[in-house]
């Protein structure tokens, strides 16, 4: 997590209405875009549909596009960006069909190693995220009622499963949505957190050992069969967002963001986003500003929550920033640029 803490004492920040506009990025490829990870304003890693992947290391002024080999019907819906030259991508679709899958690159994705693939029946890979170069963690919807959790100690080249008797009991119909890389999200050196949806109320897990034990708190964001929490980022220990929505409705307004000020314990509604409708992806700016993204547009706030400014209606599935750096991907190749001052 390369951010910034947010401050739990909310100070309002003057907000130009003059603000940039996203730029779109030169890549050519027609593969849709859930997954977007930084290692810093110049290096960019994104997953995409039929086995893509896209990566930058001089801020976007040229990109490179690949697919993985024997990888076409992998849809990487999450990615994480060691370096220029370390990614991990993660495959989501059913484990039956041979999309469950883990792939490592060493060398700017010239070659690409498989690390990890299942067939077990259940397992469809909702998100994944690392502590550091060694250690990392990745999940699935439930199987047999329960979380399937992986961790990583060696830098991915193997994979543990958390005993099932670890972890709490899933509600009917909960699972997590593979929407924008963010359902599983990282903090400090143990920490993680995963958001839910499709059942009775999105709720929020947490571990303060890496996922070898798990605690679980439901949260006041609706949920349902299209409905829950698609977003979630932890800008310290204690202070962390959540969004989300319903993606067979959009446009619905409604409460789609909470805040968390005790490490996910409990969490608050915030104003609902201008735009309104379903959020995705959220992230923390300089000046402890939040920007999400989603089908309808983007939104920033400076205190919080309280408050939002529409900054515009251009649909976006998944964000990552890096000190203002802030790069959105969403269908059909739509990467876009912006620099927040």
């Amino acid at each position: 997590m390369r951010q910034r803490i947010l401050t739990l004492v909310t100070f309002v920040f003057f907000i130009s209405p003059c603000l940039a506009q996203w730029q779109s990025q030169a890549v050519q490829t027609d593969a849709s875009f859930r997954a977007v990870s930084i290692a810093g304003p110049d290096v960019v890693w994104i997953g995409g549909t039929q086995g893509t992947f896209v990566r930058t290391t001089d801020g976007g002024r040229t990109w490179q596009t690949g697919n993985v080999p024997d990888a076409q019907t992998c849809d990487f819906r999450d990615v994480y960006a060691v370096d220029a030259q370390t990614a991990f991508l993660m495959s989501a679709g059913p484990a039956e069909k041979g999309q469950a899958r883990l792939y490592k690159t060493t060398n700017g994705g010239q070659t690409w190693s498989l690390v990890y693939q299942t067939d077990q029946a259940g397992v469809f890979f909702d998100g994944m995220d690392f502590w550091d170069k060694q250690h990392g963690i990745v999940f699935s919807d439930p199987v047999g009622g329960k979380w399937f959790i992986l961790t990583t100690d060696d830098g991915g080249q193997t994979w543990k499963t958390i005993p099932p008797t670890s972890l709490p009991m899933m509600m009917p119909n909960e699972a997590a949505f593979a929407a924008s890389g963010s359902s599983l999200v990282v903090q400090g050196k143990r920490n993680v957190w995963i958001a839910s949806g499709g059942s009775m109320s999105g709720r929020v897990f947490r571990s303060d050992d890496r996922g070898q034990s798990w605690a679980v708190s439901t949260t006041p964001l609706a949920a349902g069969e299209a409905t829950g929490l698609f977003g979630m980022q932890f800008f310290s220990e204690k202070v962390g967002m959540i969004v989300g929505g319903n993606y067979k409705q959009e446009n619905l307004p409604g409460p789609n963001a909470a805040i968390t000020r005790d490490g996910g314990i409990t969490w608050s509604l915030v104003t609902p986003t201008d735009p309104p409708g379903l959020r995705e992806a959220v992230a923390l700016l300089p000046g402890d500003r939040i920007l999400t993204v989603g089908p309808t547009g983007t939104s920033l706030s400076a205190d919080q929550g309280q408050t939002w400014q529409r900054l515009d209606t251009e649909g976006f599935h998944a964000l990552a920033c890096a000190k203002g750096t802030c790069y959105a991907v969403g269908a059909k190749g739509k990467v876009s640029k912006q620099v927040f001052k």
